[in-house]
């Protein structure tokens, strides 16, 4: 086999190569190779050194690992490992086969959301983040738009996250709310837009519609999608695709991180009054029986 040729191993299966010689390879290698087993779809979207870093190694031992299964490059074991992936039987999820057992289901997909997390860590642009909280923060308004059942739990959770700060803040995932707060948001607004998917037109209308009103538009999507385009500040989150849904678990989690980071940041923003804030609901919601094990009559 010519070593200008990606290999085709479609009939073994790199996967499964990779796995059988996984126990007589040298420490450094097994490190890259358990990197790649544990979350593959993940993986062949990173550059060597993102590779390097989550094995642990040096940039040099990803390149020889990889020619050590017979690729003269890095690119072309990718190639190799994305063909071999688009040929899985994985529909239940990008990692799991029908055959495993409990604990390597368990171990599957608990270790791809730990890759996607690590994933997202290194790829997160926080001076967005930071943009966008100062933006948020001296906001007179803020209104959260979403399409689709996940979107809109991150989207009110966001805005009970902002109401809980003492900022002024509404949830809409109607196409006909959003069109009307959009037209009524001014410069001092922000539209927050979440969603994943990125590409829904009435959803898409409602950003433009706010940012013509010269509202800041902030979303809360993949990289690259119709909706990153047309904000102002796009908070990037880009995990690898479920194979079931067009927004999965790790997605959801991804998500939810995004919105905690940012929120201590809003907070760190509004000094610490808002501390005293949080503090006193706590207080409130405990007293009365609401956020306490144990319930406290009052009548």
């Amino acid at each position: 086999m010519s070593r200008q040729t990606v290999p085709n191993w479609s009939e073994d299966g790199l996967l499964q190569r990779l796995r059988s010689a996984l126990p007589d390879l040298s420490g450094a290698q097994q490190r890259v190779v358990t990197s790649v087993l544990a979350d593959p779809a993940m993986i062949v979207n990173l550059t060597v050194e993102a590779i390097a870093g989550q094995a642990g190694v040096s940039m040099p031992t990803v390149v020889r690992t990889c020619r050590s299964f017979g690729f003269d490059s890095v690119r072309n074991f990718m190639l190799a490992l994305a063909q071999d992936l688009a040929l899985s039987p994985h529909h239940l999820h990008r990692n799991v086969s029908l055959d495993d057992d409990a604990p390597e289901v368990s171990r599957k997909i608990i270790q791809g959301a730990i890759s996607s997390l690590a994933n997202l860590q290194r790829r997160l642009d926080v001076a967005v983040i930071d943009q966008a909280a100062v933006r948020l923060a001296r906001a007179s308004r803020i209104d959260t738009y979403s399409v689709g059942s996940t979107s809109a739990f991150m989207a009110q959770e966001l805005q009970a996250r902002l109401f809980r700060l003492g900022l002024r803040a509404n949830a809409f995932a109607d196409a006909h709310q959003q069109l009307i707060s959009a037209s009524s948001l001014d410069a001092d607004g922000v539209a927050f837009v979440v969603s994943h998917v990125g590409s829904m037109p009435f959803m898409l209308e409602a950003a433009h519609l706010a940012r013509s009103r010269g509202a800041t538009v902030v979303a809360l999507t993949q990289p690259d999608t119709p909706l990153a385009h047309c904000a102002d500040l796009c908070l990037a989150v880009s995990v690898p695709q479920d194979t079931t849904m067009r927004v999965g678990t790790e997605a959801y989690l991804a998500h939810l991180l995004v919105i905690e980071i940012l929120m201590v940041r809003i907070a760190q923003q509004l000094g610490p009054q808002t501390l005293e804030r949080l503090r006193q609901f706590k207080q409130v919601l405990e007293q009365h029986g609401v956020d306490s094990s144990v319930y406290i009559g009052l009548y």
